[in-house]
C-alpha cells in the first residue's frame, strides 16, 4: 500500500528551513532547562513523598498551599491531578534525608497540615485506618457485642471502608451517609469520636533520595548505552558517518522532547525515560530505512551527485515513512487523549517524539550525511562518495 509514487520533493534544498526550525525548538527547550523550569525530575529521581488527595468539592490550590506554608512546610509542590471533576490534588514534598522513618514523617506532615483546625480529640474518618476505626468501636462497644465483639466490629469497619473507598471514592460527605451501611448505634458512636476533613488521601508514594540518585544514574546509563550501541551497529552496517549522523539525530530528538517537558513543566519520571528509550529505537529504525536506501542507490547511481541520490532515496521511502509514523502517531495520540492521568506523561513524550523523530530522519540525519561527505570530498579533492553496505 502506498499513498503516492514518484514524488520528487527537494528536501535538501530546504535544509536551511529545517535547520532554523530545529534551532528554534532546541534552543527554546535548552534555555528553559537552563534558566526557567530546569529539568523537572519527578520524585522517582529526586526522592521525597507524593500524596494523592481527593476532595469532597473542588479544591483551591492557593488555599491548600497557604495551609501547608502556615504549618511550616517548605519545598513542596501542588498540582491538579486527573480530570477536574475528580477534585484531586497531588502534593509533592521533597525529602533530603534518608530512612523510612523520616520519609513516613513527610507523609504525616502533609496530612497533619491539611487537617489543621480539626476538633481536638477526634479522628478524621476520611483518613482513619481500619485498625483505628475498629479499635475505637471495640472500645465504645455501641452494639454490646459481647464475646464476638472483635470480629463483629471488624466486619462493621470493613463495610464502612468499602463504602468510603469504593462507593464514595475515598471521601465521605457526611457521617450520616453511613446510615445505610451500618447500625444507627455505630453511626452515633462514630459521630462522637470522628470528624470529616473534606478530603481523603488516595495513595502515597515514597522514594528515598539515595534510591532516586541510583535511578537517575541508571536512566542516564541506559540512554548512553543505547546511543553507543546504535553508533557501533551503524558503523559496521554502513560507515561511521552514518552512525554519527544517526546518534546526532537521536540527540536532537531527545533534546527537543526533554525541552518540551521543561517548557510545559511536566515531570520526567521512569515511565518518561522508558518512552524516550522507545523513541530512540523508533527514530533510529526510520533513519536506518532511509540510510539503507541511500546505500543501495549509491551503488546504482554512481555518476549522480550525492544530494540527488539522498533526495531520491528519501522520496522513495516517503510513503512508507508516512504510513508507519502516521499509524503509530494515531495510536499514541489516542493514549494521550483517552489513556488517563497515569499514561499522560508517557504518551505526551511519545506524541512529541514520534513527530520529531520522523521529521529528523528526513530533515536532520540526511543533511548531516551530505554535509560531511561534501566536506570530505572537498578535502580530498574528489567528489565521488562510496558507501559500503554490509550484509
Amino acid at each position: 500500500m502506498e499513498f503516492f509514487r514518484d514524488t520528487n520533493i527537494d528536501f535538501l534544498g530546504k535544509k536551511w528551513y529545517f535547520l532554523a526550525f530545529s534551532l528554534v525548538f532546541s534552543m527554546a527547550g535548552l534555555l528553559s532547562m537552563l534558566f526557567w523550569h530546569g529539568v523537572p525530575l519527578s520524585v522517582d529521581f529526586r526522592g521525597g513523598t507524593l500524596v494523592y488527595v481527593k476532595y469532597a468539592s473542588a479544591p483551591d490550590p492557593d488555599k491548600v498551599r497557604a495551609t501547608l506554608q502556615s504549618a511550616g512546610l517548605h519545598g513542596f509542590r501542588i498540582q491538579s491531578y486527573g480530570p477536574p471533576a475528580n477534585n484531586e490534588l497531588l502534593v509533592a514534598l521533597d525529602q533530603k534525608d534518608t530512612g523510612g522513618q523520616v520519609l513516613d514523617q513527610g507523609r504525616n506532615k502533609i496530612v497533619e497540615a491539611l487537617e489543621s483546625g480539626a476538633p481536638a480529640g477526634k479522628l478524621d474518618l476520611n483518613n482513619a485506618s481500619s485498625s483505628a476505626i475498629s479499635g475505637y468501636l471495640l472500645e465504645k462497644d455501641p452494639l454490646h457485642a459481647g464475646t464476638d465483639a472483635e470480629q463483629r466490629y471488624k466486619a462493621e469497619t470493613q463495610a464502612i471502608l468499602n463504602y468510603r473507598n469504593v462507593t464514595k471514592g475515598g471521601v465521605l460527605g457526611g457521617i450520616e451517609e453511613l446510615g445505610g451501611v451500618t447500625k444507627p448505634e455505630v453511626v452515633a458512636a462514630l459521630r462522637d469520636g470522628f470528624f470529616l476533613s473534606g478530603f481523603g488521601v488516595r495513595s502515597v508514594e515514597i522514594v528515598g533520595p539515595q534510591v532516586g540518585q541510583q535511578l537517575q544514574g541508571q536512566a542516564m546509563r541506559a540512554v548512553a548505552f543505547s546511543l553507543a550501541g546504535m553508533l557501533i551497529y551503524l558503523g559496521f552496517r554502513f560507515e561511521w558517518i552514518f552512525g554519527i549522523a544517526a546518534v546526532l539525530t537521536v540527540f536532537h530528538d531527545t533534546l527537543i522532547t526533554v525541552g518540551a517537558f521543561s517548557l510545559t513543566n511536566k515531570e520526567i519520571s521512569l515511565t518518561v525515560i522508558a518512552a524516550i528509550l522507545t523513541l530512540i529505537g523508533y527514530s533510529n529504525n526510520d533513519t536506518i530505512v532511509i540510510f539503507d536506501r541511500i546505500a543501495e542507490n549509491l551503488k546504482q547511481l554512481r555518476r549522480e551527485k550525492l544530494a540527488d541520490v539522498v533526495n531520491k532515496s528519501i522520496n522513495q521511502t516517503l510513503s512508507r515513512t508516512i504510513l508507519t509514523a502516521g499509524l503509530t502517531f494515531l495510536t499514541v495520540l489516542a493514549l494521550y487523549l483517552f489513556g488517563g492521568q497515569v499514561l499522560h506523561d508517557f504518551s505526551f513524550a511519545l506524541v512529541i517524539g514520534i513527530l520529531i523523530g520522523t521529521y529528523s530522519s528526513i530533515a536532520v540525519a540526511a543533511p548531516i550525511l551530505v554535509a560531511y561527505q561534501e566536506w570530505r570530498g572537498q578535502k580530498t579533492g574528489s567528489g565521488v562518495v562510496a558507501a559500503k553496505a554490509r550484509a
